[in-house]
């Protein structure tokens, strides 16, 4: 456990990958495989289930201290973390505990079914052996999320570093279905639990957003122009009769949508296709707030199949019949990816991405301006001569997305941050008007400098009303404009709307309480063009 206690000191103390990636590496190094396993487990949600409920340990960390409840709940509210808490607040070890990981781990899993007694033993001697450092990660190992500021993809970047293996091969192979109990460390990052070769994608192509006047593109005829839906970019691989769906974000969701691996399937040629993966029923192209239905689920009911179809949207083919397309001209590949889907009977499923129809660039204003009664973000401008590169280029590739809907809102709750963060109040809750009284809207977090932070969080310490754990109740008083990307209704919030990627646009230090938005003003934009 010291080494891992080692390990994500060295990773919080910093927000530069590439120092993650080092300490990452460095434990791998020296670590046993039986740990390395259970390090990426954990970096990737493969963690058992919580073993001891939180409100336990809470209750048990009070009876030692002695503490009042009040101030266990105010010092739990300053901090913010219960497992970082719990740590701090516990005494002194009074012996030394000194198991690795995979034993800790291996003991968490055999506690599961025992009684709440022999449960209290357990914890309270672990608490006792171990330093507080090593007690906050026995913590969050036993009773919460494990989120320490490392992603999957640094993750796997430190396994590639270490040996020297491509990067989206080992993706495929720590997020495949896999048993620790039964794998070693060597057979999982060399992929021994998969067939790599069927399943490979390509890094995926990127934009920029355009940051130029569109007619310095020069000749409209030298581009290609489609909407800009707003869905989730992936890549379907067929090889060899097997089918795999990668993800933007290089994960394998393959079983997330079973009704595009049955469509591709009655394609004969083998083949990889980027697109969209967008929620579609009657031709339509439903918001991103549907398809979020069918998003992480492990578990695909045919009630969720029936309630939230999905269809795929074909970009560009990068790969066909084990021929590599990228360096071919786009203009090229696409008519290759229209003969493809020629060969096939018309699906509502699967679709090619449509070509907007424009003669000059002026006409691409009006269109794009309407991009939202289609569910769409705006336009894509691609140059027809350009190859499929990796990552972004600038001048090959430009998406122009609508301006942002924007609404006047009251900040209602306040919480600190965490991390650099942590002694700031940088987490806001915003409402709008409904009836005689305020309906929360939206959450956000970013939009402001540090000097506004600073003074926010300088005003909530003064007009906080209640307390609720880390949340602070604050005066209606502030008054903020925020901007989103799209607006849906919505039955899981009290406003009866969601909104899609909000943040600050301004602090409205102009604005008085009185003249924000309602909640019907909020819910005309939901049909605004």
């Amino acid at each position: 456990m010291k080494q891992f206690s080692n390990l994500i000191s060295a990773i919080e103390i910093t927000n530069k990958t590439n120092a993650k990636i080092e300490a990452l590496v460095d434990y791998f190094k020296t670590a046993p495989d039986k740990d390395k396993l259970w390090l990426i487990a954990l970096f990737t949600g493969k963690r058992p289930s919580r073993p001891v409920k939180t409100t336990l340990m809470k209750q048990w960390c009070i009876e030692i201290t002695k503490l009042p409840e009040w101030l266990f709940l105010e010092s739990y509210s300053t901090v913010g973390d219960l497992g970082e808490t719990l740590a701090l607040l516990l005494p002194e070890p009074n012996h030394q505990l000194d198991l690795s990981l995979s034993e800790w781990m291996s003991q968490l899993k055999q506690l599961k079914p025992k009684t709440e007694d022999e449960k209290k033993i357990f914890v309270l001697n672990a608490w006792s052996g171990l330093q507080q450092q090593e007690r906050l990660i026995f913590n969050k190992l036993i009773g919460g999320s494990f989120r320490i500021g490392v992603s999957k993809k640094t993750l796997v970047n430190a396994l590639s570093k270490l040996t020297g293996i491509d990067a989206n091969q080992l993706m495929h192979s720590i997020i495949g279905n896999w048993d620790i109990d039964s794998i070693s460390f060597d057979d999982l990052i060399n992929g021994s639990h998969i067939n790599y070769d069927n399943s490979k994608p390509y890094p995926f192509c990127l934009a920029y957003a355009l940051e130029k006047e569109i007619k310095e593109l020069g000749d409209p005829n030298d581009w290609i122009v489609e909407q800009k839906w707003d869905g989730i970019r992936g890549q379907i691989v067929k090889r060899n009769s097997e089918i795999y769906i990668w993800s933007r974000g290089e994960d394998l969701v393959t079983q997330q949508f079973p009704e595009l691996v049955d469509a591709f399937s009655k394609f004969e040629d083998d083949f990889v296709i980027d697109g969209e993966i967008l929620a579609m029923k009657d031709n339509a192209i439903l918001l991103f707030n549907d398809l979020q239905k069918r998003l992480n689920r492990k578990n695909v009911t045919k009630k969720l199949l029936e309630d939230v179809p999905v269809g795929f949207y074909g970009y560009d083919l990068l790969e066909f019949n084990s021929e590599d397309l990228r360096d071919k001209p786009m203009a090229e590949r696409r008519t290759i990816l229209e003969n493809l889907f020629v060969a096939i009977p018309f699906t509502e499923r699967l679709q090619l991405s449509f070509i907007v129809d424009f003669k000059n660039w002026a006409d691409l204003y009006k269109i794009r301006e309407n991009s939202r009664a289609l569910n769409s973000e705006g336009l894509m401008l691609k140059q027809k001569a350009s190859s499929y590169h990796t990552g972004r280029k600038k001048g090959d590739w430009w998406k122009w997305k609508v301006d942002p809907l924007t609404i006047d809102v009251v900040m209602i709750y306040a919480q600190k941050g965490s991390g650099r963060r942590s002694s700031k109040y940088t987490d806001y809750t915003f409402a709008v008007k409904k009836d005689d009284g305020l309906v929360t809207v939206a959450k956000a977090y970013s939009g402001l400098t540090d000097k506004e932070i600073t003074e926010i969080s300088k005003w909530v310490n003064k007009n906080a009303i209640e307390k609720f754990g880390p949340v602070r109740t604050v005066k209606p008083e502030l008054v903020f404009e925020i901007a989103f990307e799209g607006i849906a209704l919505s039955n899981r919030h009290k406003s009866g709307v969601a909104l899609r990627f909000p943040r600050i646009a301004r602090w409205r230090k102009d604005k008085p309480a009185s003249e924000i938005d309602t909640i019907e003003t909020v819910k005309q934009l939901i049909t605004a063009p």
